[in-house]
């Protein structure tokens, strides 16, 4: 399961109406081969259900994985920083052994 900060829910209802996404879309997650440390995550709004999508809910956002994502990211914490040490979505996973310095890649 992946659970979600206030900040990052804030966030993603915002970017969910600015895009007049009905009710129908959720939050797909994902892990993909690339970046410096190995794999590289994905955030994206959807849609469609594919085959082997796993589920979860968290402070109200739907939230979809793919099977082999789902292994990776068990127990990862969603959150919204908008610091000066920069902007976005970051994710804290129990299971990367490391993280690039732009935390957008790790490894386990």
């Amino acid at each position: 399961m992946i659970t979600i900060t206030d900040k990052a829910k804030s966030k993603i209802d915002h970017l969910m109406q600015d895009s007049e996404m009905g009710s129908d879309y959720f939050l797909r997650v994902s892990v993909k081969g690339g970046g410096c440390s190995g794999l590289s995550y994905n955030l994206d709004f959807d849609n469609e259900e594919q085959k082997g999508d796993q589920f979860f809910e968290d402070r109200g956002i739907r939230i979809a994985l793919d099977m082999k994502s789902f292994l990776y990211l068990a127990g990862t914490e969603l959150d919204f920083t908008d610091g000066l040490n920069g902007k976005g979505f970051a994710f804290n996973n129990p299971n990367a052994s490391r993280s690039c310095g732009c935390g957008e890649s790790f490894s386990v």
